[in-house]
């Protein structure tokens, strides 16, 4: 288990250079934007525009903080996202657009190569399903503190722990104020 510290995410500009992206965690470590097997990061969205193409990707979006968006996805159609709507599944490598519903967005990511890896984004009380997955990561969508193997840790706003292997033992079934993320290979 990893512990991934808000101060210690990467900074960096979005892949079509219009905003800008944190990422959280990423796999292989030093894999670029065009060669990762799993990423996730947020983004800030302060204008309307397009996203960022990522060839063979499946993309997982959802709403941080702020208004909310309306997403229009090539083959999926006009989707609104908010903080209360579940997030959306999509493929990275078709034309999307988003619009602002109002102020500004922090958004969450994951990404993973279509073929070789899968995920699931969850908010932390839903039900995460059977530990099958190779990696997961809980995000503190504010202050938490969890259970660890020596004592207590406690997670700021945007915090995160990644955990390679399963999870069940290491993270409770249901996490209020989180977000789960599960990456599987396939």
């Amino acid at each position: 288990m990893q512990v991934l510290r808000a101060a210690d995410h990467r900074c960096m500009p979005w892949k079509n250079g219009r905003g800008e992206t944190t990422e959280i965690a990423i796999w292989p470590p030093t894999a670029g934007l065009d060669g990762f097997d799993w990423r996730i990061s947020m983004a800030g969205v302060a204008e309307d525009g397009d996203f960022s193409i990522f060839p063979q990707i499946d993309r997982s979006l959802a709403v941080l903080s702020g208004d909310g968006i309306e997403l229009q996805v090539q083959g999926l159609g006009l989707h609104r996202l908010t903080l209360a709507t579940p997030p959306l599944a999509f493929a990275a490598d078709v034309p999307a657009s988003a619009r602002l519903l109002g102020q500004p967005i922090t958004d969450l990511n994951v990404m993973t190569r279509r073929g070789s890896w899968s995920h699931r984004l969850l908010r932390g009380t839903d039900d995460p399903g059977p530990d099958t997955a190779d990696w997961t990561l809980v995000l503190a969508a504010r202050a938490l503190e969890l259970p660890g193997p020596a004592g207590p840790l406690t997670l700021a706003p945007l915090d995160a722990l990644l955990c390679h292997g399963p999870a069940s033992g290491v993270f409770p079934p249901r996490i209020e104020g989180a977000w789960r993320v599960q990456i599987s290979r396939t």
